[in-house]
């Protein structure tokens, strides 16, 4: 933008300085972290003036706020734009490696969240048992002092359970 001269001086000391604060106020209210502020605020003056060029502006405030508000939304758009080119060609992304292992990887993650179902689905002391046993590798006698209970009870818990989480299972080979 070329300098101005002393008459667009004053029309921009008049018309538009006072109202900059409150325009930056709107913005940020408006618009939060979508766009730079300071940027909008210097492309609408750009715009004012250019607009001054070519026509008579009436209500330079109205005009003033409606030009920060066009500006603001464009900024937008292009990071929007930007932040899209950015992502480059989605083939070369390599999201999904297709290397020796995902499919089983897949297959393996699937299978333990049927499992972590068919473990919560049993009673609350059979769980328990269960789930110090075959996760956290305790022994009978230590899950039995824990709890409370005797190596029998354990036992027959723990048989309780895998049988009800083979049925589970086998309820659901076609989920596999």
């Amino acid at each position: 933008m070329p300098p101005l001269d002393d008459s667009e001086k004053a029309w921009f000391e008049e018309n538009l300085r006072p109202h900059e604060s409150m325009i930056r106020a709107w913005l940020q209210s408006r618009y939060g972290s979508l766009c730079d502020v300071d940027d909008v605020i210097q492309e609408t003056y750009l715009r004012v003036f250019e607009a001054r060029k070519r026509t008579e502006v009436s209500s330079p405030k109205a005009f003033f706020f409606a030009v920060a508000r066009n500006a603001a939304v464009d900024q937008i758009r292009r990071s929007k734009v930007k932040l899209t080119e950015s992502c480059g060609d989605w083939d070369d992304l390599e999201i999904l490696d297709e290397a020796q292992g995902v499919q089983e990887t897949v297959a393996r993650n699937h299978e333990l969240e049927l499992l972590t179902r068919a473990i919560q689905q049993l009673p609350d002391r059979c769980r328990r048992v269960f789930t110090l046993s075959k996760v956290y590798g305790l022994s009978y006698e230590q899950i039995a002092q824990s709890m409370g209970i005797s190596i029998h009870t354990v036992s027959a818990q723990l048989t309780k359970g895998t049988a009800r989480i083979t049925a589970y299972l086998r309820a659901r080979e076609g989920d596999r």
